[in-house]
């Protein structure tokens, strides 16, 4: 009995060639391995007055190729992003303000869905995998010409030195690479960009001009009198009042970001003491100024450790954010601190206070002393109170590097 028709169709479907239909002539041949799953399916006859002819189900045909459909419309969407980023930027440089086009529920929840959390902790292992002599040096070059790293100012420029990529993303500077600004109260805590700053005004705070997060999400509940420096709040205007802790004062903040080829230490940005420590475990989305201005809250999805205290105008805090392939933020002086780790569950939060029967005070901090580290680049978002008149010598998107002022009564 010759091939049937429906047979013959799905082969030419499936790219079978014609010449290697001819060659089957009876249905007890060995069918072509492309075949094998479509014989199990149903099919249909349709009368055509002379023969008939068979045909599997139009729906099946979506189901052979999955992986094509996936890779196009993957490919397609972020065609259209990177055009929207390109767009963007040609009407900055016109000069032309651009208002922000926030990413959607389902956006957000399809970003957070993805194990970054898990490839995060893979390429923190693979960073501690210590590379063979030889290759230490074309690897880390192709990483210096790619993100612009500054060489001259490592404390150890030979690349052979770093044995990993966890030692090279860590390496010290010279001393007289950033001298400390003994002029101003309040220094940058480390090398980056300026993504936004300012008095923070009805509990809402800017990651980038025109998207916000909100403030008590941010830093937290306050739900325990004893261990924090200020008292829980029952409303908004009251979070914020309880944060400003003395009369005439307001609540400032800035935020920084820190590119891959930054220097990835942070510093403490004033003379002040740290009480108290609250990690939050969350996601691990890029926190790249792009994502900044398409994600709102992005920093209160991301997991981060806030360190709150005081310093001599009243309350204090310094924010480490976390990000993709970032989840391990480390706090010189806290041992106890352990991110991204699967035994934290998103959502929650995990308290921990520097005062003691021992120590009354907390953790004394001095003006650009070494603070913590980044595994790679990340977010410094610094909020505490201020007088009024505290002036901030910054401006939006400007580039700084530690040790720089950020500004001064």
């Amino acid at each position: 009995m010759a091939m049937s028709v429906g047979h013959r169709y799905l082969r030419l479907l499936l790219g079978v060639a014609p010449w290697r239909s001819s060659l089957c002539h009876c249905e007890n041949s060995a069918p072509s391995h492309f075949l094998q799953p479509l014989k199990k399916l149903p099919l249909r006859t349709f009368h055509t007055g002379t023969r008939k002819v068979h045909t599997a189900p139009a729906r099946t045909l979506f189901l052979l190729r999955p992986l094509p459909i996936l890779l196009a419309t993957g490919g397609g969407y972020a065609g259209y992003r990177q055009y929207e980023k390109h767009r963007e930027r040609e009407l900055e440089k016109l000069g032309l303000e651009i208002p922000p086009k926030l990413a959607g529920h389902w956006e957000v929840a399809l970003y957070k869905s993805v194990p970054t959390r898990l490839l995060s902790r893979a390429w923190g292992r693979l960073n501690q995998v210590e590379l063979p002599h030889w290759l230490r040096r074309p690897v880390y070059s192709l990483y210096i010409w790619t993100f612009g790293v500054n060489m001259k100012e490592a404390a150890v420029e030979d690349l052979h030195h770093y044995r990993n990529l966890s030692e090279f993303f860590r390496r010290k500077l010279k001393p007289q690479a950033r001298p400390v600004c003994g002029l101003h109260s309040v220094i940058s805590p480390s090398d980056g960009k300026i993504l936004n700053f300012g008095q923070v005004k009805n509990c809402e705070v800017e990651q980038v001009k025109g998207v916000t997060y909100s403030l008590e999400s941010f830093l937290g509940p306050r739900t325990c009198t004893e261990d924090l420096p200020f008292p829980p709040a029952t409303s908004c205007d009251s979070f914020k009042n309880q944060l400003v802790t003395r009369e005439g004062n307001e609540l400032y903040h800035c935020v920084i970001y820190l590119a891959p080829g930054d220097y990835h230490c942070f510093h403490s940005p004033t003379d002040w003491t740290i009480s108290h420590r609250r990690h939050f475990p969350g996601s691990l989305m890029s926190v790249n100024p792009g994502m900044a201005r398409w994600i709102k809250e992005l920093f209160c999805h991301n997991e981060r450790v806030v360190l709150t205290g005081d310093w001599k105008h009243g309350f204090f805090s310094l924010t480490a954010v976390g990000a993709t392939n970032v989840g391990s933020i480390r706090i010189y002086f806290d041992q106890d601190l352990h991110t991204n780790s699967p035994r934290y569950s998103k959502g929650s939060y995990n308290d921990f206070s520097f005062v003691t029967h021992a120590n009354k005070e907390g953790v004394p901090m001095r003006k650009g002393e070494h603070l913590g580290e980044f595994n790679l680049g990340s977010t410094i978002v610094l909020i505490f109170e201020a007088p009024k008149d505290f002036n901030f010598q910054l401006k939006a998107g400007q580039k700084i590097r530690f040790g720089e002022a950020l500004g001064s009564l």
